[in-house]
């Protein structure tokens, strides 16, 4: 079934009217992609393409494939790379066959929508995805993929996007980056510093990552002050190759400011392997002080990302490795947690950072009224399992009132699904029109102030917030 030109829109009649006109004067505005995961390769090789349907739609995009495992369906059925190299299908009809047949346990989420978009939009499909169409489809979206439209670079220019973001370790080369700036190609693909793996001294891998920062920066990181230094010149070179943001996550928003001797007793302590869990967290609680520092200093906008326990299945974790559809939210806290960062930087009108929660409990009692206060605050879109209609209807219900909607800092699809970006984009601005229309129809807003509110919804506070 096509999909309706009022989905998402209230049925009275009147909001109705009013949400379309708003969404007609905003649909067409260029996409803004501040924070995401797509893969830099896809951009950096004018041939490159993305295999078979599966690969296109269900093995990057864990929205998709964690829904399959909560039913019993083994991920290894559905050609998920095991970190072992172990046998996995790889039989791509068969596993589309498998996702076909389960399609029906996405009714009634995003995903389903961001499923129908782009099987609309992109492919001319209709019909339903199910056992008895999943066949033909599967055959008319694996030929249509080897045609030069349906290429990486083909499809940014055809979504309309205006400045894509990747989000990149800090010990990356950014190769692939490079790779695009040397192709000549002018679609902007920028990249982001995320430190995490080097900052977190509980990180998988932590020890090995930190003898690849020193690779990476030339400079070999023995104590707290080259630590420090390291980081710095990573920054300035993701600077440079474009970069206008970080992004650190962490599952607290605890934050404390240790002297020097003890941070360096910390990392020297992870340096030989006895770091304890208390280390990890006062550690990663001083640096994202420092990195709010370093933002002040070089202009990267500082995205914090709170309240996911990653990788909650340990067997899922052992076997597939990270990022497999098991992040957990937390309660979280900010007014406490924050205080020591913004009693360092909250007053510094040269530093963004962009506040994200799993925890709506906190959106009207603690980040509306942080961000409506501390200049350097903007609150981030609603993200992972709230990334949906209610959970953005219940963003600016609870935001709005007490920050504004010019403290909120836009949209931004975190996706690593390529495809489905335009479907993520035009949700939200469907749902941005039909709040604001809501608004109108009640009195509360004049539709002019409507109309600048939308534009802003769909690009400009995005833009604005991450430098772009």
């Amino acid at each position: 079934m096509p999909l309706h030109p009022d989905r998402v829109f209230s049925p009275d009649p009147a909001q109705r009217a009013v949400a379309r006109a708003l969404y007609d004067s905003i649909a067409a505005l260029p996409l803004v992609c501040p924070h995401g995961h797509v893969d830099p390769r896809l951009f950096s090789d004018p041939d490159a393409h993305f295999g078979s349907p599966v690969e296109l739609f269900l093995i990057p995009d864990h929205y998709v494939f964690r829904m399959l495992y909560a039913r019993g369906i083994a991920l290894e059925s559905l050609g998920i790379p095991t970190r072992d190299g172990s046998p996995v299908e790889t039989d791509p009809r068969k596993i589309w066959a498998t996702f076909a047949d389960h399609a029906y346990l996405f009714r009634g989420t995003p995903t389903a929508l961001w499923l129908a978009d782009a099987l609309e939009r992109v492919f001319g499909i209709t019909d339903p995805l199910d056992r008895s169409t999943a066949q033909p489809i599967y055959d008319h979206i694996a030929a249509r993929l080897t045609q030069p439209e349906l290429r990486p670079r083909a499809l940014y220019s055809r979504f309309n996007i205006e400045v894509l973001c990747t989000t990149d370790a800090a010990t990356d080369t950014l190769a692939q980056h490079q790779a695009i700036r040397d192709s000549g190609w002018t679609g902007r693909i920028l990249p982001t510093f995320r430190p995490d793996s080097v900052v977190n001294l509980g990180s998988t891998g932590w020890r090995d990552e930190i003898d690849r920062l020193s690779l990476a920066s030339g400079i070999a990181v023995h104590d707290y002050a080259s630590f420090i230094e390291a980081l710095e010149s990573r920054r300035a070179f993701f600077k440079h190759m474009g970069a206008t943001a970080s992004d650190h996550a962490a599952l607290t928003a605890y934050t404390a400011r240790l002297s020097a001797r003890e941070s360096d007793e910390l990392l020297q302590r992870a340096l030989r392997g006895e770091a304890s869990a208390d280390d990890a967290t006062r550690f990663t609680g001083h640096m994202l002080i420092e990195m709010a520092r370093m933002s002040s200093e070089d202009g990267l906008v500082m995205q914090m990302h709170i309240g996911s326990l990653r990788d909650h299945n340990p067997t899922v974790l052992a076997r597939f490795g990270r990022d497999k559809g098991a992040d957990i939210p937390v309660a979280a806290e900010f007014t406490r947690g924050l205080k020591p960062l913004l009693d360092a930087c909250g007053n510094d009108r040269r530093l963004t950072i962009i506040l994200f929660t799993l925890d709506e409990t906190t959106y009207s009692r603690e980040l509306a009224p942080l961000a409506g206060h501390y200049p350097a605050l903007r609150i981030g879109p609603p993200w992972w399992f709230h990334d949906s209609l209610n959970g953005m209807r219940r963003y600016w219900n609870q935001v709005v009132e007490t920050a504004g909607l010019y403290n909120t800092a836009g949209f931004n699809d975190d996706t690593r699904a390529l495809l489905s970006i335009p479907a993520r984009h035009d949700l939200w601005r469907r749902a941005a029109c039909d709040w604001l229309a809501g608004l109108a129809v009640r009195h509360i807003l004049d539709v002019r102030d409507a109309e600048a509110m939308a534009r802003a919804c769909a690009r400009d506070l995005a833009k604005e917030a991450y430098r772009l």
